[in-house]
């Protein structure tokens, strides 16, 4: 079931992920086709720091929930001392820089739902959400004590990432078919909106669905939790760092206008406000880790 590593797939939202690799051991997992349009993918971490050792996680989430089990710490820069219970939990989209301190030795798995996809799975709006972590019991209709028991229990990321999966589905398969056609469409728009260069503003993106922007906007907000507009500036905050991360030499002009800002100094605004360094200074982080 794992799928052959890809380091540039893995790296997304992640700040510094060479340094991360150094702490912690990634892996991703394929799910089946029947959640096509509801989660993109199963992911993992595991790490054993020695004693004393801590290592500091900074994220800027994608815009996306995850369903999350695992001995991790809460989030923060001043977690509580470990070790910590296994906690199954929904994690809201993130609109803010995210950073888990890690120490010990633990794990986390999590299925990472499309922009939309959690509102497949429930009947309620998935802002109530955004920016929280909420018991995965309080979310979604399952023995959540149960399925953290026998993921503790499971050896391995593939067997825990198959719990997980197997929980998840009789949810999916329960969900309202109509809550779920819709969640489809709106993950349709956001990978629109990843891969089409030329959709940048909400006005675009609803054109290109043939929907009213107010509609596209009721949409986002009930099925991912955040605005289109949200959305939209997070993916290209996202791609610009992603590709500091794979070494590449940016002109950030060129960055800028490819990525639909009117000029460098925008991106470097709201690059700055987002990832905590200017994107130059960002970039100099990576080469001097590299080295």
């Amino acid at each position: 079931m794992p799928d052959p590593p890809d380091p540039a797939a893995d790296s997304r939202a992640i700040l510094h992920p060479a340094r991360m690799a150094e702490h912690v051991r990634l892996d991703r997992f394929s799910v089946p086709d029947a959640f096509e349009g509801i989660l993109d993918w199963v992911w993992s971490v595991e790490w054993d720091l020695q004693p004393g050792e801590v290592h500091r996680q900074d994220v800027l989430s994608l815009p996306a929930v995850n369903i999350s089990v695992g001995t991790g710490p809460p989030p923060g820069p001043h977690p509580p001392p470990g070790p910590y219970a296994v906690s199954p939990r929904v994690v809201g989209v993130a609109r803010r820089r995210t950073t888990r301190v890690l120490s010990g030795s633990g794990w986390n798995v999590a299925a990472k739902t499309t922009v939309g996809g959690l509102g497949g799975l429930i009947a309620t709006s998935v802002a109530a959400y955004t920016d929280k972590e909420v018991a995965m019991g309080e979310v979604l209709p399952l023995d959540a004590g149960a399925l953290g028991a026998a993921m503790a229990a499971a050896q391995g990321a593939s067997a825990r990432s198959q719990l997980l999966l197997a929980a998840l589905e009789p949810v999916r398969a329960q969900a309202d078919p109509q809550r779920r056609r819709t969640a489809r469409e709106v993950s349709a728009l956001a990978d629109a909106a990843a891969n089409k260069p030329d959709l940048y503003r909400v006005g675009e993106l609803a054109a290109y669905a043939g929907m009213s922007v107010r509609t596209v906007q009721r949409l986002f907000s009930e099925y991912a939790g955040i605005s289109p507009t949200w959305m939209l500036r997070r993916l290209r905050l996202i791609e610009a760092a992603e590709r500091v991360a794979r070494g590449q030499q940016a002109r950030w002009a060129e960055v800028a206008a490819d990525l639909g800002y009117s000029d460098q100094a925008h991106l470097t605004r709201d690059f700055t406000a987002a990832v905590g360094q200017s994107p130059a200074a960002y970039a100099a982080a990576q080469r001097e880790f590299d080295v």
